[in-house]
């Protein structure tokens, strides 16, 4: 029996808080520390999981396997520079930094160092996602995928316009389900440097198309995948883990009448599983080498900050 993960939190808003619940519920994983600028915060968390707080994050990390880093977006590149001297295992939030160079750097110091980097891109551990990528796979006529999120902003996000914040999620998905881009074009809404609504048009090597909308401007909350297929046409509503795909059975024309069209539609079931739960589970069995080609590893985080990047100067210009 392969022994748990000894593995630390770095970061503890509402993310890091979330990892800290599902570890603390994972027979694989060992929590050894979690670590927190805000002692308060660190201390209140530590005396209700029973997990020690850390005061010195180096000698912390020098006793696990892994690391969860969940500290502001700002922050990624100084702590996983610092994790890597200690550890080979770091699962960092998305995006993997806040900018595409730095995101570069991490990616080639991780092939360097041989680190097993794993972005938290969670919608590809969406169990209706992976209904989605079943359906577009066996589909050899999807023509475009439309991807809508919005959200109202939230007081703690302070470092990230909806781009790199909540479109980031879609941007990767469409590479995932589409595959690679040749060409991206875009248009929103800011306040300054800060984007509060972009929608953006890839287009895709395959042919394809994906169209991206996201938006911190509306109180709805949406978070949604529509394809497009000559053959059918899916609509999956990621909140609810619900798809529902519809086809044209028969068309029919009698002399003097208008046409008839009768469509066939059927529900696919998706199997409720928490998405973040998935997540974690596949990076503690990376760690113990059991790699998984779908997970978002570094060349996923900088491919997904790279589109981010064109969407952000189509907007802003070169201020971005």
């Amino acid at each position: 029996m392969t022994a748990p993960v000894k593995i630390g939190i770095i970061g503890l808003g509402r993310m890091g808080q979330n990892h800290l619940r599902v570890l603390s519920l994972l027979a694989a994983a060992d929590l050894r520390f979690i670590y927190d600028l805000d002692a308060e915060n660190v201390a209140r968390l530590s005396a209700s999981s029973g997990v020690p707080a850390a005061s010195d994050l180096e000698a912390a990390l020098a006793g696990v396997d892994a690391v969860v880093i969940a500290s502001p977006t700002t922050t990624h590149a100084d702590y996983i520079a610092l994790a890597a001297k200690h550890v080979k295992n770091i699962f960092v939030e998305k995006p993997i930094t806040e900018k595409l160079d730095s995101s570069l750097t991490i990616a080639k110091m991780a092939k360097e160092h041989g680190l097993n980097l794993q972005v938290g891109l969670i919608e590809r551990f969406n169990p209706a996602v992976e209904q989605m990528k079943r359906l577009l796979d066996r589909s050899e006529q999807v023509v475009s995928v439309d991807f809508v999120r919005t959200n109202k902003i939230s007081a703690r996000i302070t470092d990230v316009d909806v781009v790199t914040d909540l479109m980031i999620h879609d941007i990767d998905l469409a590479l995932y389900l589409n595959g690679p881009v040749t060409a991206v074009s875009a248009h929103g809404v800011a306040e300054g440097p800060m984007i509060d609504y972009a929608a953006a048009l890839l287009t895709h090597e395959n042919g394809r198309f994906s169209r991206i909308q996201a938006s911190r401007i509306t109180d709805k909350k949406m978070r949604s995948i529509q394809a497009t297929c000559k053959d059918m046409f899916v609509d999956c509503e990621l909140l609810r883990k619900e798809i529902t795909l519809s086809r044209q059975s028969e068309v029919e024309q009698r002399p003097g009448e208008p046409y008839r069209i009768s469509a066939v539609e059927e529900k696919i079931e998706v199997v409720p599983r928490e998405a973040l739960q998935l997540e974690l589970q596949a990076f503690l069995a990376s760690c113990n080498g059991e790699h998984d080609p779908g997970i978002p590893g570094a060349e996923a985080g900088v491919a997904a900050m790279a589109v981010c990047e064109q969407i952000l100067t189509a907007i802003l210009g070169e201020s971005a």
